[in-house]
């Protein structure tokens, strides 16, 4: 904004001086032309004095010395013989001059023309013998004082968009800097541990309402995040009693079809508030921008689970790797998505089905596979939509890990397995 403003500014300032300055070099020009030619009419009238009463000889010295500065050329036109000084040719003007005997000021390449006839005594009854005095007077170019004068505009100009430049950014960066400083804050802001107060904002009436309006926003938002947090601590902890009860009273019926299936209706409602718990908790959700290393995490889960399929002794293959780039997930995330990928295994395929996790790493993103040896996924099913399943589960599992690697800027895609059963591939990109 502030470059802009400064390229704005100069633009307007640009053709403000233009429009002030080229006349004014014009007239500048003008008047040094002016100048001149009332020089050169003093000189005329000189010359026509000494024309008037000396001899030719003692006219040609005095017009050798009038024409040794070099500004005005000063020629003496004799009727009916060469001329005194440069350039001694008559044309059509010099001889209306002569006949007419009136003087005249005529437009020449390079500057103007001064042409005087001359009354010498008695012959000025003669017009055809009366001399005529030619002044050339040259324009004034650059070398002269119209340079001078043209340099010292420049400069002028120069100077006042130097000083107009500098005021311009210095109301800029009145601008400027106290919404940068409000725009550094509100950056803090999705950081751990930043809900800190903001800084008092200096500048124009309109940037402090805007930052005290952000303010506001800010502890507004932290305010309903808190008492969302409070209200969803208070959900699980009044559903656990009741959902327990449910529960006993479940495996007291006798029916033996029946107690499975109030169990599984339990174990849905149980899996449905365990969701709607952890997305309410998710960081996203609490303003934070979660940075986490993903490859650490990973193995760790997937280590947590070796136990269990030995137990059960199941086939468990580990390849993971050691390190890997930081991605755009938090640890519970993170954990929750290993726990879905397994506990789908363990809780979807026999006891002997061997399963095998891969854990790769780039620079640019983490890759988790889990392949076991099980029935399979249902054909025709998109089992990572919220709700979807094939085999009489919440169908919650695998939308959380989708849900978890798009906010990661990654996808979940499913298939067969070279095992024979699934596979399940994670990807997480880069923080």
């Amino acid at each position: 904004m502030r470059r802009s403003l400064l390229v704005t500014a100069a633009a307007a300032i640009s053709m403000v001086l233009l429009a002030l300055l080229v006349p004014m070099a014009i007239l500048v020009r003008s008047y040094a032309l002016e100048d001149r030619l009332a020089r050169a009419a003093l000189e005329v009238q000189a010359v026509e004095t000494v024309v008037s009463g000396q001899d030719e000889g003692i006219v040609g010295q005095y017009v050798d010395r009038l024409n040794e500065d070099g500004t005005s050329q000063v020629t003496v036109l004799y009727p009916g013989g060469p001329g005194i000084g440069p350039d001694p040719g008559e044309d059509a003007r010099v001889l209306d001059a002569r006949n007419t005997g009136r003087a005249r000021v005529d437009d020449v390449d390079g500057g103007s023309q001064i042409l005087v006839p001359v009354s010498r005594g008695g012959n000025s009854a003669l017009p055809s013998q009366t001399p005529v005095i030619r002044v050339i007077v040259e324009e004034p170019g650059i070398d002269s004082v119209v340079g001078v004068a043209w340099g010292l505009l420049g400069l002028l100009a120069l100077a006042l968009l130097a000083g107009s430049l500098v005021v311009v950014d210095r109301l800029g960066r009145s601008f400027v800097q106290p919404i940068r400083q409000l725009a550094e804050h509100t950056q803090t802001l999705g950081r751990p541990g930043a809900a800190t107060p903001m800084p008092a904002v200096h500048g124009p009436p309109e940037v402090q309402e805007l930052a005290g309006a952000v303010d506001r926003l800010v502890g507004r938002i932290q305010l309903l995040l808190s008492r969302e947090r409070e209200n969803v601590a208070d959900l699980s902890h009044r559903l656990r009693t009741p959902v327990t009860a449910l529960r006993l009273r479940v495996e007291g019926v006798a029916d033996h079809d029946l107690r499975d299936r109030l169990g599984g209706d339990l174990d849905h409602l149980q899996a449905t508030v365990d969701e709607i718990v952890r997305e309410a908790r998710r960081s996203e959700r609490e303003g934070l921008d979660p940075q986490t290393d993903a490859v650490s995490v990973l193995a760790e889960r997937v280590r947590h689970w070796e136990p269990l399929a030995e137990d059960q002794g199941r086939t468990y293959e580990m390849d993971l790797a050691t390190s890997g780039p930081l991605v755009r997930a938090s640890r519970t995330d993170l954990e929750a998505l290993v726990d879905v990928l397994l506990d789908n295994v363990f809780s979807h395929t026999p006891d002997d089905a061997g399963v095998r996790i891969t854990l790769t790493a780039s620079d640019d993103r983490v890759d988790l596979v889990v392949d076991d040896a099980g029935p399979g996924l249902p054909e025709g099913l998109d089992v990572t939509g919220r709700g979807a399943s094939g085999a009489g589960s919440t169908g919650l599992g695998l939308s959380i890990a989708a849900r978890t690697a798009e906010d990661a800027g990654g996808e979940v895609t499913t298939g067969a397995s070279d095992m024979g059963g699934a596979r399940v591939a994670v990807t997480l990109r880069t923080a």
